[in-house]
């Protein structure tokens, strides 16, 4: 089999590859005006789950705003939470922070003591991390964060307050 030493010269008016090319020589639009954009109207539609196939906001169903984060009380300092199905859930890796950080070894053993106790943390909308992230509540890097009661909090707590006391 004989193979051209020289590679094939190409112009910039010739298509490679011929009508069949991955890549198309023209533009689809003939300027950027024609180009479809996405409007503020259709963005905001996205958002708020209007637009299209459901709800697509993290909202849960029947469209119940979850998303709102108020500030309460836990030990006296001031902590995220979110009312999720009625139930206030509050910001997992804030009360780490403020509470058990010195109390255990480090994140993983709070999941660990988690399992241990049958607490099974809720997973954060995307919106609830922006809206966490806002606040404070975790650093701006962060895009994943879990949710727990107050009752399991205070289970959490006192287990590694007495897990301590133990050593």
């Amino acid at each position: 089999m004989a193979v051209s030493a020289t590679p094939p010269v190409l112009s910039p008016t010739s298509t490679p590859g011929g009508a069949s090319s991955l890549f198309r020589p023209d533009s689809l639009y003939s300027s950027p005006a024609e180009s479809p954009r996405l409007t503020s109207s259709m963005i905001n539609s996205f958002i708020t789950g209007t637009g299209g196939g459901g709800s697509t906001n993290g909202n849960g169903p029947g469209g119940v705003h979850n998303n709102e984060c108020k500030m309460v009380e836990v030990h006296g300092v001031k902590v995220a939470s979110f009312t999720v199905d009625g139930q206030e859930l509050i910001c997992l890796p804030q009360v780490f922070d403020l509470f058990l950080k010195h109390l255990v070894g480090g994140l993983h053993t709070v999941y660990t003591k988690l399992k241990r106790l049958d607490i099974c943390p809720v997973v954060c909308t995307v919106e609830q991390v922006r809206s966490l992230r806002g606040l404070g509540a975790i650093q701006p890097g962060v895009n994943r964060c879990k949710l727990i009661t107050r009752k399991d909090f205070e289970a959490l707590y006192n287990d590694c307050t007495n897990a301590r006391q133990v050593l």
